[in-house]
């Protein structure tokens, strides 16, 4: 391996990533087991373009209300995606968290970047202890845009000094790692833990 092709510093995405994060495993329950009408609440109410502007620095009570005009009837439920917004992320995803305490061992600067709701992303500081590991976690929902944006990789990157081409990205969707690829971050296409291991091994980071 060339000298050209190591990396030195490891960002990683959250959502699953590290973190595993789906609103049906709180809607499961709320929509006691009735598969199709959670999907299909998830599919034309809290949909993912609604989901995102949170992200995108959205509160959740204008989201909220902006649901009302059509979808009244079903407050609670919008509602519940704020309020019980913990039991949508049931566990961290241990196999890559152990990669992580592995190369934070080695002295290798980690650092994070997701697309998260400034509103929902405090509890899960506190909840899981290895969020504190990180040397800098930039929140969409805190910067007001979005992944694949570019400007939300430059604001990590100019906040910490970091070469682009010192750096790999981790993140579960392709699109995000490919934004990261066009600033000349290495992108990595996050599938499972044990491929992980061998895409950080093939940039030096073992």
């Amino acid at each position: 391996m060339s000298s050209s092709t190591r990396r030195s510093v490891a960002i990683f995405d959250l959502g699953g990533v590290l973190l595993e994060w789906n609103p049906r495993h709180l809607y499961r329950k709320v929509f006691a087991g009735d598969e199709k009408a959670m999907e299909h609440f998830l599919a034309t109410v809290c949909t993912v373009e609604w989901n995102e502007a949170q992200d995108a620095g959205r509160r959740f009570a204008e989201a909220t209300e902006a649901l009302m005009p059509l979808h009244a009837d079903k407050r609670a439920l919008i509602e519940a995606w704020s309020a019980r917004f913990d039991e949508m992320v049931p566990s961290a995803i241990d196999g890559t968290v152990a990669i992580l305490s592995e190369i934070r061992d080695r002295g290798v600067p980690i650092y994070a970047i997701s697309n998260w709701s400034s509103e929902t992303f405090p509890p899960m500081r506190q909840r899981f202890e290895f969020l504190t590991w990180f040397r800098d976690i930039v929140i969409s929902g805190d910067e007001r845009v979005i992944k694949p944006d570019p400007r939300i990789f430059s604001a990590l990157l100019a906040r910490n000094a970091i070469a682009p081409e010192s750096a790999v990205f981790i993140d579960d969707d392709p699109r995000n790692a490919a934004a990261a690829s066009a600033l000349g971050i290495h992108g990595i296409h996050f599938r499972g833990p044990d491929e992980l291991r061998r895409d950080l091994a093939a940039v030096g980071i073992p």
